[in-house]
């Protein structure tokens, strides 16, 4: 019996060791397993939070008294950054009021890259198309510059297509967070991270509902929940959610867990991209910031917590209506509101946009631009996942009208050419003449298409838009040529390098006997200029073309004088801007600076400007294609745009009439446009018949200065004869007044048949 006894303690006392043992190598690994979690929550919270998309922007409003804006475009920016028309004056930022041309704006402010603009209540008036007084609203004092806060133009979302707008707790209305609190997590400030009483209280009021009013978890589990594990249904799971939501208390503040769990919360779907956060889902449900949310729509975002998905208000109203409607209750109940607002705002409808926001950039040809400009720079995941903010200098005015017109202008060009419907397409580009800024871009009739961009991809021969740059050449030699020169437009015959013999001729088939440089470009005859390119030499021809701003490949080819060179609209828009600019290369640019998500600027793209030809020779070839614009290929201009809208440009038609063309400038824009088909089959349109009317559309409704070029004070006018290109004899001949560079001007007269006593020079200025 003793024995038995003995045999029975040392059973126990083996398996106390052993139960302690296992306790200590229980705890031991419990204790690793949490310090695992611990370093988890450590490291991820503390570290970057998101993968945050870029916001690209287009360039903000800038408000001058003298600066030129109609009123009308005005409260369309107004509309586009989603402002609310009021009667008196507004009371809150995203407010506006209209009379006539005075307006009462409440701006929003906005941190730009260099600094911080306010937000503030203004008044401006216009008077024919200028800004006339601009003045604090509630205060006689003058205002000298405001700038509205740039529109959100697209995005370069992370690979996984989480979309958020982050936002501070001082940001927020504190009536959305009581409301939060006072629906999802009642004792948010009491616990420490999980709450068991909670658990019971939520059951008791879903009971007494009738349905899930309140839910069990705190709000610190939820955050957990999405921001560390999955949606695995199972009991590690949840022991694991239980610790880490006590491990995230222990190391952060409750106003820190409160605020990511703001940014983070799932609030919807738009397409592939996952609406994350309070302040996207306002924007993405009302089309305005977080801070300016009514308590009715407050309550909705609220609601929506509790599953996006099932309470969308977009697919399910009715649904999202109740839902809205429980959380204003308890809203009331908990004293966050009156029983007074509730009532109040439950009669409300749901004050949501009608469609959600596109997924992808409603100007989806110039956000390729930015792109293409940006990867120069950053790495491709820099883009998807630094939250950069990324200003350009988009034009939201500009682009919107170029759209608008291209697209009604082809369509009509279609039905007039009797072309298959769809068929015609086009493209344009638009920019500064100043700084090379590029303001829109339309990479086809279809603008919200995110595909083929014409504007950037479309490679097509430009005919004579080439000859500008040509006749450059020449005028840069200004012993060898000037504006008067005579050139042959007869035949005319080149032998090529394989032995080959190219007898280009002119579009109508006619020979004009000996016409002067500036006609030769003006008619845009094309012997005269195969003439003055072979004798300047091709490879000087192309060095020129190159300074001029195209970085394409340019083959030797005498068949390049006649602009068999493919080229898209932006390579010509290169082109052109140098001309427009007084001969200084300035290469064309979409975006000012780069600012990353804490506010620092980390790259600006200043003005690089090159002189590439000099300003005489440049303001005689400004002159001469100006002279296209009143009596030559594009003299449509000066029957459909008034007077003062000076400019100066050049058609460009290729082989049997498959590409029209027009490239054209003024004292403050460049535009060039591009119409043809994707197929390459022929149109029927010239550059003056086709491309030349978009350009025109535009132009009549763009607000823009008068080309009025800077005359080089080595340039002179004279008359000349209008057929000799000699000095003009009054006895004889017609006169035509040309520029030219001083000591280059014609020494002799015409001689009549009837000799006379020649008249003294005369200089004309112009």
């Amino acid at each position: 019996m003793s024995f038995l006894w003995s045999f029975v303690k040392i059973v126990w006392r083996v398996f106390r060791i052993a139960l302690l043992v296992s306790i200590v190598m229980g705890a031991l690994v419990a204790a690793a397993y949490v310090l695992k979690l611990d370093d988890q929550v450590k490291t991820q919270f503390a570290g970057k939070l998101w993968a945050l998309p870029a916001r690209v922007f287009a360039r903000p409003l800038e408000l001058y008294e003298g600066q030129t804006l109609f009123a009308s475009n005005l409260e369309k920016e107004l509309q586009l950054l989603n402002y609310t028309s009021v009667a008196g004056d507004p009371s809150g930022t995203g407010q506006y009021s209209r009379n006539g041309n005075t307006f009462k704006i409440y701006s929003r402010g906005f941190r730009f890259a260099e600094d911080t603009e306010s937000e503030r209540a203004f008044e401006l008036s216009i008077n024919k198309g200028r800004i006339s007084s601009l003045k604090h609203l509630n205060d006689t004092g003058p205002l000298n510059l405001m700038r509205m806060e740039p529109l959100l133009i697209g995005n370069f979302y992370p690979s996984h297509n989480e979309d958020r707008v982050l936002v501070q707790l001082e940001e927020v209305s504190p009536m959305l967070i009581k409301g939060l609190i006072a629906v999802e997590d009642k004792n948010y400030y009491d616990h420490v991270g999980i709450n068991p009483k909670s658990i019971m209280r939520a059951l008791l009021a879903n009971a007494k509902a009738g349905q899930t009013v309140q839910g069990g978890s705190t709000l610190t589990q939820q955050l957990v929940k999405n921001f560390y594990l999955t949606n695995e249904r199972s009991l590690k799971r949840k022991v694991n959610e239980a610790t880490m939501s006590l491990l995230l208390e222990l190391h952060y503040s409750k106003e820190k867990i409160l605020e990511t769990y703001l940014n983070e919360i799932y609030l919807g779907q738009n397409k592939k991209r996952a609406i994350h956060g309070f302040g996207l889902a306002s924007q993405f449900y009302f089309s305005r910031p977080i801070r300016e949310l009514e308590t009715d729509q407050i309550a909705l975002l609220i609601g929506m917590a509790k599953g996006a998905s099932y309470y969308d208000p977009r697919r399910f109203p009715d649904r999202a209506l109740e839902r809205r409607n429980l959380v204003l209750d308890v809203m009331a109940r908990e004293s966050v509101i009156t029983k007074e607002d509730a009532a109040l705002n439950k009669a409300k409808p749901l004050h949501i946009t009608a469609n959600a926001p596109p997924s992808v950039s409603p100007f989806p040809a110039y956000l390729e631009l930015v792109k293409s400009q940006l990867q120069r720079d950053y790495q491709e995941e820099d883009l998807r996942s630094e939250g950069l903010l990324i200003f350009t200098a988009m034009d939201p005015i500009v682009q919107l009208t170029s759209e608008k017109v291209l697209s009604k202008r082809v369509a009509s060009l279609e039905r007039q050419q009797r072309i298959e419907r769809g068929k015609l397409n086009g493209a344009m580009v638009v920019s500064s003449v100043q700084d090379g800024e590029v303001l829109s871009v339309v990479g086809g009739r279809d603008v919200r298409y995110a595909g083929y961009n014409r504007a950037m991809d479309a490679r097509r021969q430009i005919g004579s838009l080439v000859k500008p740059g040509v006749f450059l050449a020449a005028l840069e030699k200004p012993k060898e040529y000037t504006l008067s020169t005579l050139i042959n437009d007869g035949p005319v015959k080149v032998k090529l390098s394989n032995g080959e013999v190219w007898e280009p001729g002119n579009y109508d088939l006619g020979d004009l006997g000996q016409v002067t440089l500036e006609d030769a470009l003006v008619k845009s005859r094309n012997t005269p200029t195969v003439r003055i390119g072979i004798t300047m030499g091709m490879n000087n021809i192309v060095d020129k073309l190159h300074q001029m701003g195209i970085n394409s490949e340019i083959p030797p080819y005498p068949s390049v004088l006649l602009g068999a060179l493919e080229l898209s609209p932006l390579e010509v828009q290169q082109m052109y801007q140098t001309i427009a600019s007084g001969g200084m290369y300035t290469p064309l640019k979409s975006i000012r600076s780069v600012m990353d998500s804490f506010g620092r600027t980390l790259r600006r793209y200043p003005l690089n400007i090159k002189q590439v030809t000099t300003p005489e020779a440049n303001y005689l070839l400004t002159y001469a294609m100006n002279r296209v614009t009143k009596v030559g290929t594009a003299n449509y201009l000066s029957k459909v745009l008034p007077a003062w809208k000076n400019s100066a440009g050049k058609t460009g038609t290729t082989n049997n009439k498959r590409d029209s063309w027009y490239a054209g400038f003024t004292g403050q824009h460049v535009a060039s446009v591009w119409v043809g088909r994707d197929d390459n089959k022929e149109t029927g349109l010239t550059g003056g018949t086709g491309a030349i009317k978009v350009w025109a559309d535009l132009f009549k409704v763009l607000p823009t200065r008068p080309l009025k070029p800077l005359r080089p004070g080595k340039v002179r006018f004279v008359k000349v004869d209008r057929e000799t290109g000699l000095l003009y004899n009054p006895n004889c001949g017609k006169s035509v007044t040309m520029p030219f560079i001083r000591g280059t001007q014609p020494r002799k007269y015409r001689v009549c048949v009837v000799q006379a006593v020649p008249q003294p020079e005369v200089a004309v200025d112009q």
